[in-house]
């Protein structure tokens, strides 16, 4: 009797106690929707998305629904505010002549995997964000957050991913400008096209990423380019000083040298990427692989060693295409991962190839004749710094 009655009382208590944490998070809801916070607003109603998963997922998807069906409109200053639909009031920014929009969208809210980035990299981007959670704490000491940021790095390194990231962790969608409807032959409409997305964007507190920045910012010195470009490039400065530290402003480039040197001034952090190393390759190869990274953990590290220098988009590639051959013609995971190194090793110097050789034989992965037949490395070397293959037979063993 004294258990069912102890039992009872904590369930009361823990009904109570939940009770009490809904009634909290509402004040707070109601509190930033009377401010006229709309950044803020979204961002907890995304925590509370989180937040309520698991305790009660009918709730949690509710929010996330009536979130996900304003993220990409025009709301205001308020989202909570009585009259017409602001979505019908201010649609997305588009050119008037093909009636396109200016803007592609990107949300994310559901969730997105954090970026394969270096240390120091991932801390500045987990810096922005912060500041952006923690912006009424700056201002309280008269600091403005981070307003924009400059992604620069080579193709396939994680860019816009990261700009995607950053987004979602402060609870919005990622708009881009979409330079192929923005770019117009005609004397002044680019500029009228990107005037109207900067201003849709600051009206809405946006995170706007403007993708190849050096297309739209070049250099004014460059005598190949035409008045009218360069026009654009002080425009963009101009633009790039009024933003506000309501919402935040990123842009990318693959070429740095194209860019305007005045326009590096004017942005507050250079976030830069470079190519990555094997083992962020293999951190990434086991993401990309899916269910199937146990079955291959053995061959991660040959797969990132012979990888080296790709991407992070072109891995993503191969390993799909790896992970498609296996299932279509029932290979081996040896079989495959030795097939896919073997495109790509050429590329490594000597002691590069001896020290995958000798990984993969202290690893069990492969026989030394496999080794040898991969890397070029002869059996007798093999054997001499990594000693005796336990895996038995000569020629084309039965290996996978």
């Amino acid at each position: 009797m004294s258990e069912t009655y102890t039992t009872n009382s904590m369930s009361v208590k823990e009904t109570t106690d939940e009770l009490k944490d809904l009634e909290a998070d509402f004040a707070n809801l109601v509190l930033l929707a009377a401010a006229g916070s709309s950044e803020d607003l979204r961002l907890l109603l995304a925590k509370l998305v989180r937040k309520y998963r698991t305790r009660r997922p009918e709730f949690a998807e509710r929010i996330n629904q009536a979130l996900k069906s304003t993220q990409t409109r025009a709301t205001g200053p308020s989202v909570l505010r009585r009259g017409p639909p602001q979505s019908e009031a201010s649609p997305l920014p588009m050119d008037a002549d093909s009636r396109l929009s200016l803007i592609r969208v990107f949300d994310d809210l559901a969730g997105l995997e954090a970026p394969l980035l270096t240390e120091g990299l991932l801390k500045q981007t987990q810096s922005i964000v912060r500041e952006r959670r923690e912006r009424d704490k700056l201002s309280l000491h008269g600091i403005r957050p981070t307003r924009s940021a400059i992604l620069v790095g080579p193709p396939g390194v994680g860019k816009t991913l990261s700009a995607r990231w950053i987004a979602a962790q402060i609870g919005k969608p990622l708009w881009i400008l979409d330079l192929t409807t923005v770019m117009s032959s005609l004397l002044g409409k680019t500029g009228n096209n990107l005037r109207a997305v900067f201003d849709h964007a600051r009206a809405n507190e946006a995170v706007l990423l403007l993708d190849e920045i050096d297309a739209i910012a070049k250099r004014r010195s460059d005598e190949s380019d035409v008045g009218e470009l360069k026009r654009l490039v002080t425009a963009i400065l101009q633009e790039v000083d009024a933003w506000p530290d309501t919402g935040l402003l990123l842009a990318a480039t693959n070429h740095p040298e194209l860019v305007d040197p005045a326009l590096w001034r004017r942005f507050d952090v250079i976030l830069t990427f470079e190519q990555s190393d094997p083992s962020t390759i293999e951190a990434a190869a086991r993401r990309f692989l899916g269910p199937d990274a146990l079955a291959y953990e053995p061959f991660l590290h040959l797969l990132a060693r012979s990888m080296h220098g790709n991407s992070l988009s072109d891995v993503e590639r191969a390993i799909t295409s790896m992970r498609r051959d296996a299932v279509l013609n029932g290979l081996a995971p040896a079989d495959v991962a030795a097939a896919l190194a073997a495109q790509h090793i050429d590329r490594l110097d000597k002691p590069a190839k001896l020290e995958l050789a000798l990984h993969l034989a202290r690893a069990n992965a492969m026989s030394h004749n496999k080794i040898m037949s991969l890397t070029g490395i002869s059996r007798d070397t093999i054997r001499k710094y990594a000693g005796p293959s336990p895996i038995k037979g000569r020629g084309r063993s039965k290996e996978g």
